[in-house]
């Protein structure tokens, strides 16, 4: 099974994505397949998760309701917010969630 599948299954954790693509680069799971294969995400949603980790909980939900990234943003905003670990986290949030008219 895929991270994300095993994700989705409730078998792995979203913070346990490091420890797959570090057995990918050891050589360890998934020789045969490409990065974004082994981790059961589509290029495009990997290109985006790669650059924007904080991006995985979209992946899922993505996955999990078979949408697509772009249709979880939207619906998504605050529950990244809900999210922040720490209080610094969502302090970064803020402002881009009153940029977007989120938040006044």
């Amino acid at each position: 099974m895929t991270f994300v599948e095993l994700c989705l299954k409730g078998d792995a954790l979203e913070e346990e994505i490091d420890q797959f693509v570090e057995a990918w680069h050891d050589g360890r799971q998934g020789a045969d397949l490409a990065l974004h294969e082994y981790l059961g995400m589509r290029w495009e949603k990997y290109q985006v998760w790669s650059t924007t980790p904080s991006v995985l909980p979209l992946v899922l939900a993505a996955h999990r309701f078979g949408t697509s990234l772009e249709d979880q943003l939207p619906q998504d905003t605050f529950t990244i917010a809900e999210r922040a670990r720490a209080l610094s986290e969502a302090a970064k949030i803020e402002p881009r969630l009153s940029n977007i008219g989120k938040i006044s």
